[in-house]
């Protein structure tokens, strides 16, 4: 599939003649209306609907959205920056037809990820697809790479006759346990039949650790559709836990102790056709490049946590000894350091080998989360930076004056340490650009203020249900 460009007002070539054949052809499936999907500066997807006969003029005029949504928060207050936050003005939603997907578990809906384009026809500054497609070709242009990305996707499983505002497990059992996978058997073959039927690849639907936790994990895809993929998961799955009595919550923590949802980043960079992360005479078969990108990311990991842990309930997660990688280190299979390298099985290496990124959850818009990672890495493969010392174990065991010495610092602690930490990140910064670096610093901020005051089960309790 070719990858997605800028929207033009009035259709780009070919676009309305595909847009008015595939209207009818959604019709003729029974689908009565398209749900458009953005992602804003919070994590919080948004949305417009159209009825099937309105994707034609959505494709050439675009649907109306205020920008205001760059700086909401997941509870809906409004901050705002110089650029951002008034109520003047207007956007315009372009569906990418590329991407457009009937709904298997919301019958009679199809969906489509959009790109924000203004009244003029010029780029939105703050749309976060765009950012992550600028990234990408600008990888490409300038270094001759593309890339490969996953989002693995934990949410909770509670019962959704419970009250409002409680979590209640729809699980028993233990971990990884076949007691969790009977007693949600049903649902999760509902899971794997729409994700089939539309055409989303699973490489594995399992029990995960915490009460009523389960994962997903998809094939890799570019960057942009991986993003996309990862909000077409979510979507898949409130629905079909909605249609069997269930409630399904992303957020980082549903409670304020234990492990909570990740939202791990697989990445991989690849020229020509071959896996910069395999084969080469680094460490683990990494190409030079690849240590340079992995080292880039261990530079710029406490800063992008602004971006992959946006919400004050993802330090209730981000703690030592939890699997979670709070620690700027790098280890292979070593789920305790904050970038872990994954070799593959021997001999398929060459296609399997990548980098997870960690410290990510899935408060984190998918969009900014991996450019603002391509970003980081990419700043480590231009400066050629050498990568250190592996680690392997548990960082958390190291002596201070050891983890000093081998360059092993703690993530931060809180939100608004990462964004400290951001404030000081010129390459990130730069990356986003002012409009959306300015939306991430104030957003988050905004959500600190949100829950001053509240302990750490008032903070669970505050992002519960918005994810």
């Amino acid at each position: 599939m070719p990858p997605p460009v800028d929207p033009v007002p009035g259709g780009r070539p070919g676009d309305l003649a595909r847009a008015h054949a595939l209207a009818h052809e959604l019709s003729a499936q029974g689908v009565r209306g398209i749900v458009l999907a953005y992602v804003d500066t919070a994590g919080i997807c948004r949305v417009k609907t159209v009825p099937w006969q309105r994707l034609q003029p959505a494709v050439a005029w675009g649907v109306g959205m205020s920008p205001v949504f760059d700086t909401f928060l997941a509870n809906d207050a409004i901050v705002r920056t110089d650029a951002l936050g008034s109520p003047d003005g207007d956007l315009r939603l372009y569906p990418d037809l590329d991407r457009l997907v009937v709904l298997a578990g919301q019958p009679g809906w199809a969906w489509a990820p959009v790109d924000r384009i203004t009244q003029e026809g010029d780029r939105h500054p703050a749309c976060s697809r765009t950012f992550l497609r600028r990234i990408v070709a600008g990888a490409e242009d300038r270094h001759g790479l593309t890339f490969k990305a996953g989002i693995e996707v934990e949410w909770a499983v509670g019962r959704a006759a419970a009250p409002a505002d409680e979590f209640a497990p729809a699980t028993s059992g233990p971990a990884y346990g076949a007691t969790r996978q009977v007693e949600l058997s049903d649902y999760a073959a509902d899971l794997l039949t729409a994700f089939e039927k539309q055409d989303v690849p699973v490489a594995q639907l399992h029990p995960e650790y915490a009460p009523g936790q389960f994962e997903v994990s998809t094939d890799a895809l570019d960057p942009v559709a991986a993003a996309d993929q990862s909000v077409l998961v979510r979507q898949t799955i409130r629905a079909v836990s909605h249609r069997h009595g269930l409630r399904a919550s992303f957020a980082p923590a549903v409670a304020e102790r234990g492990v909570g949802n990740g939202g791990h980043i697989h990445l991989s960079a690849w020229r020509d056709g071959v896996n910069l992360h395999a084969g080469g005479d680094g460490r683990y078969g990494m190409t030079g490049e690849a240590e340079s990108f992995v080292a880039g990311l261990l530079t710029h990991l406490p800063a992008l946590t602004a971006v992959t842990a946006p919400s004050p309930a993802s330090y209730l997660r981000l703690k030592p000894s939890q699997w979670a990688g709070v620690f700027t280190a790098w280890g292979r299979e070593t789920r305790e350091t904050g970038i872990r390298i994954v070799t593959g099985t021997a001999g398929h290496q060459r296609q399997d080998a990548n980098l997870e990124i960690k410290p990510v959850d899935l408060a984190a818009n998918p969009y900014l989360a991996l450019g603002c990672a391509i970003a980081a890495g990419l700043d480590g493969l231009t400066s050629a930076a050498p990568l250190p010392e592996e680690v392997a174990d548990d960082p958390a065991r190291l002596i201070p004056d050891e983890a000093v010495a081998r360059g092993v610092r703690r993530l931060p602690a809180s939100l608004p340490q990462a964004v400290e930490a951001f404030r000081e990140d010129e390459v990130l910064r730069t990356a986003l650009g002012p409009i959306l670096a300015d939306a991430v610093i104030a957003v988050r901020e905004g959500e600190t203020a949100a829950v001053a005051g509240l302990d750490d089960a008032g903070v669970a309790a505050a992002y519960r249900w918005k994810y």
